[in-house]
């Protein structure tokens, strides 16, 4: 299992909690997948043998934040 923390751009609300959290948690292979707003960064624990981080990157862009 490995954990990461991103720093995602663009969220500023719930709704971005929500779309995000939702999103990335339904990808298989993701553990657990917090949103922290203040700080602008998502953490995400994850298998990476089941799911490549760019996929998780990916989701979040998809739902239109940048990832750095």
């Amino acid at each position: 299992m490995q954990s990461i923390t991103l720093n995602v751009q663009g969220m500023s609300c719930g709704h971005c909690v929500s779309a995000i959290e939702g999103s990335v948690g339904k990808l298989e292979g993701v553990n657990e997948v917090k949103v922290k707003l203040d700080d602008a960064q998502v953490e995400v624990s994850f298998n990476e043998s089941q799911l490549p981080l760019e996929k998780i990157k990916e989701t979040i862009e998809e739902q239109g934040y940048d990832v750095e």
